[in-house]
């Protein structure tokens, strides 16, 4: 919280500053260049940069690439799996691991719906189905670090580490069909004079050396993503900001330790985080769509401003049956029923 307070002349000073530190990237999602970096509340006061440096746990944010992993197995959006309790080996003092959802149980479900809601136990029965360490391999694809995810099942969980701009990096390939960038943030330095002292030409886009996965993958993850903003825990943003096409996932860990909202419209990707340097709860009531999500809301209405809607054509091998998106060559059953 911030305390401001005036004097008898009616000058303003800042009485208390916020003990909880936040982070802001914004990328063009096509050519990787920054429109908007904050690394901290005050640069003065903590001459760390949470955007490039900070390592923190993801939450639920790390969902949408398992998601995309198991697109490649051959499970769609309209795969049903049990939402129900789950019993496994290898919790804490040989007791058995019975993971949780911040909302209960629903019974059977897509994994449409459950992402949307984000549903720990889906995640994790997905995970445990096409393995934690293909899943591991898989999220190196996108930029992050596999020695910093777990090699067990809590990985779909979020308890790995990255960074804002990782992530930022990340949810890029989504936006813009599956091709890695490059964050680069100079492009041109001049004198007082006019005189060109550095010059660097803006990177080559869309390579097909950049191609990190598959177009038909990214349209049918960004069509939950936007589910997820339609109907789930982003829904905030677009009932605030009426447009229909944003896409996105909140992110909260164990005990609200961070907070995360990830994601993008056009070709506009921007990570909000927000927690303490030293790791420790926000408060028991406190979520992704609760702290960061506001954060993103605010820059997007600014940065989306007097912009068209975007719709996007889906690629060729993608097929419409029975009310939702899969490849044309997986159409048997999943095995994540029980």
């Amino acid at each position: 919280v911030i305390r401001a307070s005036q004097d008898a002349k009616g000058r303003w000073t800042i009485s208390q500053l916020p003990e909880v530190d936040a982070a802001f990237v914004a990328l063009n999602a096509e050519n990787g260049g920054f429109r908007a970096l904050v690394g901290g509340f005050d640069f003065s006061r903590n001459q760390f940069n949470h955007v490039t440096s900070a390592w923190r746990q993801p939450g639920s944010s790390i969902k949408p690439f398992v998601y995309s992993a198991a697109l490649e197995k051959g499970f769609s959006p309209a795969t049903v799996a049990n939402d129900a309790p789950l019993s496994l080996p290898g919790g804490e003092g040989g007791q058995a691991w019975e993971p949780r959802n911040d909302d209960g149980f629903d019974g059977p479900i897509t994994l449409r719906r459950a992402l949307a809601r984000s549903k720990n136990i889906v995640a994790v029965r997905l995970l445990r189905a096409i393995s934690p360490q293909y899943a591991r391999d898989y999220l190196q694809r996108f930029g992050f670090d596999a020695s910093k995810q777990p090699d067990n099942l809590t990985l779909t969980l979020g308890s790995g580490s990255v960074t804002p701009l990782q992530m930022a990096s990340a949810y890029a390939l989504f936006a813009n069909g599956g091709f890695r960038i490059t964050p680069w943030l100079i492009q041109k330095i001049t004198d007082a004079h006019g005189e060109v002292l550095l010059e660097n030409a803006p990177p080559l886009v869309a390579q097909d050396e950049q191609r990190m996965i598959d177009g038909r993958n990214a349209f049918i993850i960004d069509s939950m993503l936007r589910e997820v903003v339609r109907s789930g825990t982003g829904a905030q943003a677009s009932q605030r900001l009426g447009r229909s096409d944003l896409a996105g996932k909140t992110g909260t860990t164990s005990g609200a330790v961070d907070g995360w909202f990830a994601g993008y419209s056009g070709n506009v990707v921007a990570v909000a985080w927000m927690g303490y340097d030293k790791p420790k709860s926000l408060g028991g009531r406190e979520f992704g769509e609760t702290l960061a999500l506001p954060i993103w809301i605010d820059y997007m209405r600014q940065a989306l401003s007097g912009t068209p809607t975007s719709e996007r054509e889906p690629p060729p091998g993608v097929a419409f049956i029975d009310g939702d998106w899969l490849y044309d060559e997986f159409k048997g059953d999943d095995g994540i029923r029980t």
